[in-house]
């Protein structure tokens, strides 16, 4: 029996349903999903296995124009999507152009290696809308196979999955075959506090915070977890806080029931807030939460 393997990774710009998308090709909720811009801040692995392929998704930070180190430090999460890719997942939604990125996009006409446009959202538009749509990213992109699905409701999403492995090389598996992603429990624990914050907080707040799990302590039938929520200035931590700490008690049930859910046990959480100034332009302190190498 042949083996095949291959990273496929997805690029596009902001708030196009690449998150939405992966969590549909794993079956797990591996990546934070929420109508804000620039949620996905990691370049993060979803592996799906199964007797005769390994494939390594790779859900990547929306493509924007980088105005502080830390998004820098995504732009290149990106860059390295396009380096290790056996197949390319280019998704675009109704009513957008190309790239924010010219560079990407060019990269992407001309890239060599199999391309796969998906044309997202479709739920949203008229038959004669999406027909048009798909007749411009046929000229625009021509070397790539184009589908049009809507990755919330998973239509069109199993023929994407069978032409993905497909176009998969063959090869030994990179992973253990019972591995479901690259990335420690702890990663999980802050992006299930992060993405509460997104949806609970309005202008700056949620993109100044960054979240850092202390300790995380598994017991047979329960996980006992200590966060920090760290943010940019004085002010924040106040919002963060809320009237007699009612907004960080909302954040912290709602993270909790979204973690037993993902690790199956019950979870007993501590959330504390620490201000760390103008974290997002400080190398150290970017390199420590693992946005530079």
């Amino acid at each position: 029996m042949t083996h095949k393997a291959g990273f496929v990774n997805i690029i596009g710009n902001p708030n196009v349903g690449k998150s939405t998308l992966m969590n549909a090709l794993v079956g797990e909720k591996l990546s934070i999903i929420t109508s804000k811009a620039q949620t996905t801040r990691h370049r993060i692995l979803g592996i799906v296995n199964d007797d005769d392929y390994q494939i390594i998704f790779s859900d990547t930070p929306g493509i924007i124009k980088p105005a502080y180190e830390l998004q820098e430090s995504m732009m290149d999460f990106v860059k390295s999507a396009f380096d290790d890719a056996d197949v390319l997942i280019y998704m675009v939604e109704v009513g957008e152009k190309e790239l924010k990125n010219e560079a990407f996009f060019n990269k992407i006409i001309h890239s060599e290696i199999p391309v796969i446009l998906l044309l997202n959202k479709i739920d949203k538009s008229t038959q004669e809308e999406v027909e048009e749509k798909v007749t411009y990213w046929r000229n625009k992109v021509p070397n790539a196979s184009t589908h049009v699905i809507s990755a919330l409701e998973k239509f069109n999403v199993e023929s994407v999955f069978a032409k993905i492995k497909e176009l998969l090389p063959e090869g030994p598996a990179f992973y253990p075959k019972d591995q479901l992603t690259d990335k420690p429990e702890r990663f999980f624990v802050n992006e299930a506090i992060r993405e509460k914050i997104l949806q609970h907080y309005k202008k700056e707040i949620p993109y100044s915070v960054e979240v850092e799990t202390e300790e995380f302590n598994e017991e047979e039938s329960i996980i006992k977890i200590r966060s920090v929520i760290m943010v940019e200035r004085d002010t924040q931590k106040g919002i963060i806080i809320g009237h007699k700490g009612s907004a960080i008690k909302r954040v912290g049930t709602e993270a909790r029931k979204d973690l037993e859910r993902f690790f199956g046990k019950k979870v007993f959480m501590e959330l504390y807030v620490k201000v760390n100034k103008n974290w997002r332009s400080n190398e150290r302190q970017l390199k420590r939460f693992g946005y530079k190498d």
